[in-house]
């Protein structure tokens, strides 16, 4: 395996130029991008009802504690100018949440805790245990959808799956990225229905046969 402290090494996958690791500094702003690409949607109108701007300012907090940990403990991968990322966890982190997140999740969420943690209880509920790496967000800004970068950025990490022959896993939020998953080699293994509100859909991706080298 090419693992350095539970991360990829970047030397053996690079078929998308321009994707990298973000940097501690850039905390707040990947923190910015998924929270502005999050803000609309059934799950986010379930989560905080109502006021888009009381939602916007939970989730800058809400994701700066994900990405805070996901820093640490998992990979988060931007492209260049910052409009596009993904927050994967290796299996030896995945299924874990940030230190404090009991704490921090009632101080973020405030009113709105119960929803927040009855979408964690149903995700966790349908959590598979075989080891895979764990796509926790995807995100792109609203102003460069539909632009081909998600698919960049999951082509860029399937390909490093795919040499190791390691598993995917990931909750689609909606039908459209439900879709756009099930084009990449996801399949459905089922569906969490949140309660009083919308569905997700549990999603793996079993890695891709290696190539055999046809003999001359």
């Amino acid at each position: 395996m090419n693992r350095d402290g539970g991360r990829w090494d970047q030397s053996v996958v690079l078929p998308n130029r321009g994707i990298r690791r973000a940097t501690r500094n850039e905390l707040r702003a990947v923190a910015e991008l998924l929270a502005q690409a999050f803000l609309y949607g059934p799950v986010a109108d379930w989560l905080v009802p109502g006021n888009p701007q009381a939602r916007l300012t939970i989730y800058r907090n809400y994701f700066t504690m994900w990405i805070g940990d996901a820093l640490r403990r998992g990979t988060v991968e931007v492209n260049e100018d910052l409009t596009c990322a993904a927050v994967w966890y290796p299996p030896e982190a995945d299924g874990g949440h940030p230190a404090d997140y009991d704490s921090w999740l009632a101080l973020v969420a405030g009113p709105h805790l119960e929803r927040f943690a009855q979408l964690d209880r149903a995700m966790a509920a349908a959590h598979p245990r075989q080891e895979h790496e764990y796509l926790a967000f995807l995100a792109v800004h609203p102003n460069r959808q539909r632009l081909g970068q998600g698919t960049r950025m999951l082509a860029h990490r399937h390909a490093g799956l795919d040499q190791i022959q390691r598993g995917a896993y990931l909750e689609a939020s909606n039908e459209r990225n439900r879709d756009l998953y099930l084009r990449h080699g996801y399949e459905v293994t089922g569906e969490i229905r949140l309660p009083g509100g919308p569905s997700l859909w549990p999603m793996w991706r079993r890695p891709a046969p290696r190539k055999q080298h046809q003999r001359r």
